[in-house]
């Protein structure tokens, strides 16, 4: 039995760069482990920004979610999109269902722009779970050059 002990050093794992190494073993007792293992981290929304001399184009992917209940405001130049997002997930087997979950929540993301965006023609479209926004520049009206004589 003395061979199987091992000595016991506290900054063992600090001096290897490891000060997390062993921190399952401090919740292992409580059984949270296996719950969180569970758990499925919900997607945010995902998206590219291009900009032109005219407008910016964003695509944001929400697979899953319906069009109508997909919202998005533009204030300036800060956009905001959110959706309602409605998941099922059933495992069934021969016929039983052994496994049933549900989510039921909101997604949003906001974002802001370098130019202030032209909310009257700004155009928005939904297919195959990725949002199209056309959001065209505000033409600068503030500040003036003058010249020096």
């Amino acid at each position: 039995m003395a061979s199987n002990l091992m000595r016991f050093d506290p900054f063992g794992d600090i001096a290897r760069a490891e000060p997390f190494h062993n921190i399952e073993d401090l919740f292992k007792d409580f059984g949270m482990f296996p719950t969180l293992r569970n758990l499925e981290s919900q997607q945010r929304i995902r998206m590219d920004v291009s900009e032109t001399d005219d407008a910016y184009m964003v695509k944001a992917e929400m697979p899953g979610v319906k069009k109508d209940d997909i919202k998005v405001s533009i204030n300036g130049n800060q956009v905001s999109i959110s959706a309602e997002v409605k998941e099922l997930k059933e495992d069934k087997q021969n016929g039983t269902v052994v496994r049933s979950e549900r989510y039921y929540g909101q997604q949003q993301r906001t974002f802001t722009l370098a130019q202030e965006v032209d909310d009257a023609r700004a155009e928005a479209k939904y297919q195959d779970g990725v949002l199209e926004l056309l959001l065209p520049k505000k033409p600068e009206t503030g500040g003036k050059q003058i010249a020096i004589h």
